[in-house]
C-alpha cells in the first residue's frame, strides 16, 4: 500500500460512529453515493468487507471492528493537531452551540450584531458534541444542563420551558381540548419522563401508546407541524415555528424544564480581545444584565 488512503479511512471512521451512512454523509459534507465510493474502495483495498447493513443501519463486521479499534483514535489526534496548528485570527471568537440551537435562536439575532461589529469574526460550530475546552481552540459555547461542568464558568442565560404544541390544521380537526382531556389526542412521545411529569402537575390520563416516540427534539417539533399529533415542546426551540405559525401553543400552561440555558467558557478565554464584548451581548440577547 504505497499511499494512506485518509479520506477513505475519515469516511469509514465516521459511519461506524454514526452507523448511519445518511448521517454521515451530511456530517462529511458528501451525497451518501460519494461516501459509498470511499468505503467500497476501502474494502476492496483491505480485501475485507468493513461494513454490513442491519436492521436500524450500518454495523461493523469483524474485520471492521479491528480497523475501528485501530484507527480511530490516532485519526482525532491528527484532527487535533491540525486545529492546534490552524492559523486562527486574534479577532476571532470561536462559540460551540448545538444545531437547534443555533437555528431557532442564535443565527436570526446575528445580523444586527456582526453589522454593529464589523472588527470582529465569530466562529459558530454547531455540534451536539460537548466541546472539551481543554483540548480544542473553542472559547465559548451555548450549553443545556444543570449548569455545574468541571473547569469552566457558567451563566445562567434562561430557564427552558415545556408546552404542548400542534400544528394549526391539527387543532382544526380536533379542536383545542381541555387541559385535563390532552391524553385523549394523538401525542408524540420521547425517551424522557416530560409527559408523565405534564400530567403530574396538570391532571389528564397518560395514553396507553404514543403515536410516535422521537429521540431528537427539532424533529418531533417538525413531526407536530405536520400535523401528526401534540408534541411537549421546548418553547426556546418550538418559538420560531410559533411566529411562522406552522405550531400554535394548546395551553397557557408551561413545565418548567429540569434544564437550563448556560453560556460556559474556560478561564483562559477572558483574556482574549473581543470576548467581553461577546458574552455581554449574548448575556443582554438573553435578558441577563452583564456583571
Amino acid at each position: 500500500m504505497s499511499r494512506l488512503p485518509l479520506d477513505q479511512i475519515d469516511a469509514f471512521v465516521t459511519a461506524a460512529r454514526m452507523q448511519n451512512l445518511t448521517r454521515a454523509a451530511e456530517a462529511m459534507h458528501l451525497t451518501v453515493s460519494a461516501l459509498s465510493h470511499r468505503m467500497r474502495l476501502l474494502e476492496e483495498r483491505l480485501g475485507h468487507k468493513l461494513l454490513a447493513r442491519g436492521p436500524r443501519g450500518v454495523e461493523l463486521t469483524p474485520a471492521g471492528r479491528r480497523l475501528f479499534e485501530a484507527v480511530a483514535a490516532p485519526l482525532d489526534a491528527i484532527g487535533d493537531a491540525l486545529q492546534r496548528l490552524g492559523s486562527r485570527s486574534e479577532r476571532t471568537i470561536t462559540l460551540s452551540l448545538i444545531p437547534s440551537m443555533a437555528t431557532a435562536w442564535l443565527v436570526p439575532r446575528l445580523p444586527e450584531f456582526l453589522a454593529a461589529h464589523p472588527e470582529l469574526g465569530l466562529n459558530l460550530q454547531s455540534s451536539t458534541r460537548v466541546v472539551d475546552f481543554e483540548r480544542e481552540p473553542v472559547d465559548m459555547a451555548l450549553r443545556l444542563g444543570g449548569g455545574r461542568w468541571p473547569g469552566v464558568r457558567s451563566e445562567l442565560l434562561f430557564p427552558e420551558w415545556i408546552v404542548p404544541v400542534a400544528s394549526p390544521d391539527f387543532v382544526k380537526r380536533h379542536g383545542k381540548p381541555a387541559l385535563e382531556r390532552l391524553g385523549e389526542l394523538p401525542l408524540l412521545g420521547d425517551p424522557s419522563e416530560r409527559w408523565k411529569q405534564w400530567f403530574d402537575k396538570f391532571g389528564g390520563t397518560p395514553p396507553k401508546r404514543y403515536v410516535a416516540q422521537f429521540d431528537d427534539t427539532e424533529t418531533l417539533h417538525q413531526a407536530a407541524a405536520q400535523g401528526m399529533g401534540v408534541a411537549l415542546g421546548r418553547w426556546t426551540l418550538a418559538e420560531p415555528l410559533i411566529r411562522a405559525g406552522r405550531l400554535l401553543p394548546l395551553t397557557r400552561k408551561r413545565l418548567q424544564a429540569d434544564f437550563a440555558h448556560y453560556l460556559v467558557y474556560p478561564e483562559r478565554s477572558q483574556s482574549l480581545p473581543d470576548f467581553a464584548t461577546v458574552r455581554a451581548w449574548v448575556l443582554q440577547q438573553a435578558g441577563v444584565a452583564p456583571a
